[in-house]
């Protein structure tokens, strides 16, 4: 059970959107890391955009599986790219207007020397018909501390008000 929730950052996109939001330099002295987020994109993408999560700038030794609902279908995927491709959802820029996606990303054991695996749920906002909710498990095969994290799209911004905040956990 965690004892202690100490916020280590926020950020919140400023004008013009950015390109990623990075969290860099964090300390070793917690247990646990989370990521709360409430994200935009500047681009349509037919109403919700996956944020992909790098680690300490790695491309090498990712894999995540997604299980998601869109109201009118579900589905299953699995991937294993240069980052962990279905870290979380936001909404684009062609869903309502001021709505952005929400989640959760937990990051156990970040600075042990075992590999690293992730929990995220999340969905994008839009008062229409597409709109979705996501469950992802994923894992990085690196040894390594996790010393930074980023959060991004392939291609286009996070949107302007975007904003992401990290906490560290101790545990009992």
């Amino acid at each position: 059970m965690a004892t202690t929730f100490t916020l280590i950052s926020t950020i919140t996109v400023g004008s013009g959107g950015a390109a990623s939001i990075d969290f860099t330099s964090l300390p070793a002295t917690f247990t646990d890391l989370c990521l709360k987020f409430s994200l935009r994109a500047s681009f349509n993408n037919g109403g919700y955009v996956s944020q992909f999560i790098k680690f300490n700038s790695s491309t090498t030794g990712y894999s995540d599986r997604l299980l998601y609902g869109t109201g009118s279908s579900a589905g299953s995927a699995a991937s294993t790219p240069a980052y962990i491709e279905f870290a979380a959802y936001s909404t684009d820029s062609a869903s309502t207007a001021s709505t952005f996606g929400n989640g959760e990303i937990y990051i156990p054991n970040y600075a042990s020397s075992n590999y690293k695996s992730l929990s995220s749920d999340s969905v994008s906002e839009n008062n229409a018909t597409l709109a979705l909710a996501a469950l992802t498990a994923g894992l990085w095969s690196n040894t390594a501390a996790i010393n930074s994290i980023s959060i991004y799209h392939t291609s286009g911004n996070i949107a302007q008000y975007s904003t992401a905040s990290l906490y560290g956990i101790l545990k009992a």
